[in-house]
């Protein structure tokens, strides 16, 4: 990807997670392409990148519209990925290797620093806690498993959820990761899907009261 591709992927990414481009939103070529200064090119790169990370949908007509869930939607793809993330880390706690355990740990201790402040760094916070959910299914070693779980870890619902979280959900979320790292150590399938199941079922739990606060 090019400079200018990669520019016009961040300022649209980021106009969709600060709502400027609302859910449902209609989203075109030429009107971002001014917006981000490039030429459409680069908007419409940055447009397939943002369509396979789910940020965007594109409709039968080949328009392209900021993604919109239903709540029942939301509710689905969770018990989804408790699903199947639960059965990640049963997997992993069979196949996990010395290396991805060192991983892990250094990834806790990122996140531990990161948090570990007046004002919390969310950024770094998503991309170690992608990075961990990657680990695990690294550990994991399905290809299919891998398929299945890129699709439905949807970037803007995880990137929404944590910018709720307070200190307090941020330091349990960090805990829970030690937990299963420590699960995954003693080769306990039982433990690390349970783990991972509490992990992801608070999350929908904490997406859903932010769905609900007022707006304003």
């Amino acid at each position: 990807m090019s400079r200018a591709s990669d520019l016009a992927y961040a300022r649209i990414r980021q106009m969709i997670l600060t709502g400027v481009l609302a859910p449902g939103a209609q989203v075109k070529e030429e009107d971002l392409a001014d917006h981000c200064g490039v030429s459409r090119t680069p908007v419409r790169d940055a447009m397939h990148r943002l369509e396979a990370e789910m940020f965007i949908q594109r409709s039968d007509s080949q328009r392209s519209f900021v993604s919109k869930w239903s709540a029942a939607d939301i509710d689905e793809l969770f018990t989804l990925r408790t699903m199947l993330e639960g059965y990640a880390a049963a997997r992993a706690a069979e196949r996990v290797t010395p290396g991805i355990l060192g991983a892990m740990q250094a990834n806790s201790t990122i996140i531990a620093k990161a948090i570990d402040r007046a004002s919390p760094d969310v950024d770094t916070f998503l991309a170690m806690n992608a990075e961990f959910h990657g680990l695990v299914i690294q550990a994991a070693a399905s290809h299919q498993l891998a398929k299945m779980l890129n699709r439905l870890v949807l970037q803007p619902i995880v990137h929404h959820t944590a910018m709720r979280y307070d200190g307090e959900q941020l330091a349990r979320s960090l805990a829970e990761h030690i937990e299963l790292t420590t699960a995954l150590a003693q080769r306990d399938a039982e433990w690390a899907s349970a783990v991972m199941t509490a992990h992801i079922r608070r999350a929908l739990h904490v997406y859903r009261s932010e769905q609900k606060r007022p707006v304003g």
